[in-house]
């Protein structure tokens, strides 16, 4: 790709968009950053209209529909952002030779595995969020843009609504917390997969089509785990309890083992993956502040 690419990066107050948007002023290409505040991306005409005013080289698109529980009773929501959104972006990036960069995520799979995730192993999503991020998946690759679609898992940061924010706020109110043990995979820090996509960027000249890459941090462990290290590594005195996951019922149905193997996106782009521990001490030591768009 030539130098100075034009990107578009989609739901930018999001945790991933916040997070690029930090590292993008350190980066030689030009950015731009919208949200559902400036462009509903259900609109195709104001989406295709937008697209073409700025004219970029590439979309990051960060911008879903993630409350996996009301997902549950907001089905047409979630479909209408998740699957609608990301058919329009497909089909105006297809017209205008645009570069996706699309972010899914491990819920496409039912868990019932105990090896980790390769990019070949047939999804089968357990709950209505899953479901509607693998058939976005599939109207990016029906629409025959150019671009990867990257699965994550159990991203967190600083910003946004995430489970790191959650044991930090329930650290202020609650002396003791419960949290299940039993589902297992990988904590992703948003700050390093905004890395990733940064890094991968110049590689996409030679895309064709679209690819499916699986990105997280590495290691593995349980969000009881996550919980007791974000506690440690903040000096929380808040005791936490393991719990089975009937014991924490939930609308939606979540994998109990969602691990992914990673090894195509680093045989592929070159990229080095830190372990999560670092990904979380990262975190807790950065001090970015909040962003506005």
């Amino acid at each position: 790709m030539h130098k100075n690419l034009k990107i578009l990066v989609t739901g930018a107050n999001g945790q991933l968009g916040s997070e690029i948007f930090s590292r993008s002023k350190k980066d030689h290409n030009n950015y731009y950053f919208t949200d559902i505040q400036q462009l509903n991306l259900t609109d195709f005409n104001a989406v295709d209209e937008y697209i073409k005013e700025i004219n970029p080289d590439v979309i990051i698109n960060c911008a879903a529909y993630t409350a996996v529980d009301m997902a549950e009773n907001e089905q047409d929501l979630a479909m209408s952002v998740n699957v609608n959104a990301v058919n329009n972006l497909g089909i105006i990036a297809k017209n205008n030779n645009i570069t996706i960069i699309h972010i899914s995520t491990d819920y496409v799979f039912d868990g019932r595995s105990y090896l980790p995730y390769t990019e070949l192993d047939e999804p089968n999503p357990i709950s209505v969020y899953g479901y509607t991020k693998l058939l976005g998946e599939n109207a990016l690759i029906e629409s025959g843009c150019n671009g990867v679609i990257i699965r994550t898992s159990w991203l967190y940061s600083t910003y946004g609504q995430n489970f790191f924010n959650t044991i930090s706020r329930l650290a202020n109110t609650r002396s003791d917390i419960s949290i299940v043990f039993d589902q297992i995979g990988t904590p992703t820090f948003a700050g390093h997969l905004a890395d990733a996509i940064i890094k991968i960027i110049p590689q996409l000249e030679t895309t064709d089509g679209m690819s499916i890459y699986h990105f997280s941090n590495e290691g593995v462990c349980s969000w009881y785990d996550f919980a007791t290290e974000i506690a440690n590594l903040l000096n929380f005195q808040m005791k936490i309890y393991p719990i089975h996951s009937e014991e924490y019922p939930t609308t939606a149905q979540r994998p109990f083992y969602s691990l992914l193997d990673k090894s195509k996106i680093k045989n592929s782009f070159g990229i080095e993956i830190p372990h999560w521990r670092k990904g979380l001490l990262e975190c807790v030591e950065g001090n970015y502040s909040k962003i506005n768009f």
